[in-house]
């Protein structure tokens, strides 16, 4: 299933999202069933009975019920998520174009709630920003509460998988050995367009994702690549914090940002980045310069 957060007039609901011969449809399920509740962090808390409830509620949906994705405004997934925890070099290749090798610990960093747009919301580049650069990555959707997780049940505490864009202003970001300036600009975490349940992807370290700058394929990368697993990550994070419904990981990036291309690729107005996860979405938006 897939599952989005989404506006209609003022008030914020979430739906499933289902391709039709007639283009994309949504299903607001609180109104199919009110017992859903139409917030998705209280979706997720809700676990795999309120899953199962979005399930049967939505086979039992009739056409009339449905309402076309164009007529609603997209938010990211989980718009406001408690925790935005990235990784930082967590494919080989992109360690050595970073003049790194491989850690021997997953390098965690974070992003806040402010930098938080949906697919189809503008990048805005900051005025005091001059090289700002792409992230194409898979994040994963925590679903199941957990602390002092195995890996081998890791796993089981995703919801579900959704493309990131971890855009980051490199001048900020190499200001000092502490990343965070140059990582949480408003609009610098793209998130979307849905969040697909983690049984319609069944080995999330076999997914390819590229980053395509305006028609350009700037980044292909293989999540088996990865030197910590999915699963590895959850586990270590929570050995120190707590990991809730609704919290995002990012899992780092491929080879291929701008910073490391002769001459650097940076964003500028006019651009527009897409992040392509097979089975798992298509991200797009547009970059615009700050006022």
């Amino acid at each position: 299933m897939k599952l989005i957060t989404f506006r209609r007039g003022s008030e914020s609901r979430i739906g499933a999202l289902v391709s039709s011969a007639g283009g994309e449809l949504i299903f607001d399920l609180n109104r199919l069933a009110p017992e859903i509740p139409p917030d998705m962090i209280a979706f997720l808390e809700g676990g795999a009975t309120m899953l199962e409830r979005a399930r049967a509620a939505l086979a039992a949906a009739r056409p009339d019920q449905a309402t076309p994705l164009s007529e609603v405004t997209l938010l990211a997934p989980v718009p406001r998520p408690g925790k935005i925890i990235c990784i930082g070099q967590n494919y080989l290749e992109h360690a050595k174009e970073s003049a790194a090798s491989a850690p021997p610990f997953p390098i965690v960093f974070a992003k806040y709630s402010n930098t938080v747009i949906a697919h189809g919301e503008p990048i805005v580049i900051p005025r005091c920003v001059e090289k700002p650069d792409y992230e194409g990555e898979l994040g994963v959707v925590i679903g199941k509460r957990g602390r002092y997780i195995s890996k081998e049940d890791a796993l089981d505490h995703v919801a579900g998988y959704v493309p990131v864009n971890d855009v980051s202003a490199r001048d900020w970001q190499n200001r000092t050995s502490q990343w965070m300036m140059g990582k949480t600009p408003d609009t610098f975490c793209p998130i979307g367009p849905a969040l697909v349940t983690a049984d319609e992807v069944p080995d999330p370290q076999n997914l390819t994702l590229r980053t395509v700058v305006s028609g350009e394929v700037l980044q292909e990368g293989y999540t088996g690549n990865m030197i910590f697993t999915v699963a590895h990550l959850i586990a270590d994070m929570s050995q120190v914090m707590t990991l809730e419904p609704g919290d995002v990981i990012a899992t780092g990036t491929p080879s291929g940002v701008g910073f490391a291309r002769v001459p650097p690729r940076w964003l500028r107005p006019g651009d527009v980045v897409r992040v392509e996860i097979d089975g798992v979405g298509a991200l797009e938006n547009p970059v615009t310069a700050e006022g």
